[in-house]
């Protein structure tokens, strides 16, 4: 909120704002980038928190719902790539989602440049046991976690470099990871979602919902494309429920206005 205040990234807020809800009032989308200061905030306080919090208490802030889908999908043995967005309280998966898991998480993260940055978050992401993989080692460790069965989560919503795919994202194409997809094609593992929605009381439940690929068809790159398309589907259609729980903050699309001169769309 007070970044909001400051003004601190609310140019880019608003004008993504302004581009993913074209029907609402300005009043109503300043009301969401409040929400999305704030959401932002309470995100970085709980990583604080769970820096000296017991088992216990990170454990009883998240509630599972559909836990089922999640049991079924790891009850295949190929692994599960667990994946997310910048929604509700990405912090606590390395925290409290751990303790409702049947297994270690290796998790995927971005480095930070401030080396006493990137030391500070490593060791309250590791806490509980969790394994912290580099996007520049991520290949290599994803793929030894998914074939022993292991469970490997991610964040999907970052902009990809410029030559990334690009799929619709609140009627924009956005460059993506091709990542997530790729993963869960090439070694068969499931592609589960996880999207974690702020209650009044402070808590979080935790729902899953499995992407389908059964019915995937073309070559490799075609299948990647599809199911790249509908996860990131998937996280829209969750973020148009509670819009100020997502980081409108961040620069989702700062390659598409390149993207559409260079297709011939501008």
């Amino acid at each position: 909120m007070l970044g909001y205040r400051l003004g601190v990234r609310r140019t880019v807020t608003m004008e993504n704002l302004r581009h993913a809800f074209p029907e609402a009032t300005d009043h109503e989308r300043s009301a969401i980038a409040r929400g999305a200061f704030r959401n932002y905030g309470i995100s970085l306080a709980e990583m604080m928190w769970s820096s000296h919090a017991s088992v216990d208490e990170v454990r009883a802030l998240v509630s599972p719902v559909h836990y089922e889908v999640f049991a079924a999908a790891f009850g295949r043995g190929k692994g599960v790539v667990l994946l997310s967005g910048h929604y509700g309280s990405w912090e606590i998966i390395a925290s409290a989602v751990p303790h409702h898991l049947p297994a270690p998480l290796t998790i995927i993260y971005q480095t930070q440049r401030n080396r006493r940055v990137d030391a500070f978050l490593l060791a309250r992401r590791t806490r509980f046991g969790c394994l912290l993989v580099s996007m520049r080692d991520a290949p290599r460790e994803v793929l030894r976690t998914l074939l022993r069965g292991g469970i490997v989560a991610m964040l999907g919503d970052q902009s990809g470099a410029s030559e990334s795919p690009y799929v619709e994202y609140f009627g924009r194409p956005a460059a993506t990871h091709r990542g997530p997809a790729l993963f869960a094609l090439k070694t068969g593992a499931p592609l589960v979602m996880y999207f974690l929605e702020r209650q009044p009381d402070g808590r979080y439940m935790m729902e899953f919902e499995e992407v389908p690929t059964e019915d995937l068809n073309g070559s490799l790159d075609e299948k990647v494309l599809e199911l790249t398309r509908r996860h990131v589907a998937t996280l829209e259609r969750h973020v148009r429920k509670f819009p100020d729980h997502w980081l409108w903050m961040h620069k989702r699309w700062k390659h598409t206005e390149a993207y559409l001169r260079r297709t011939g769309q501008r």
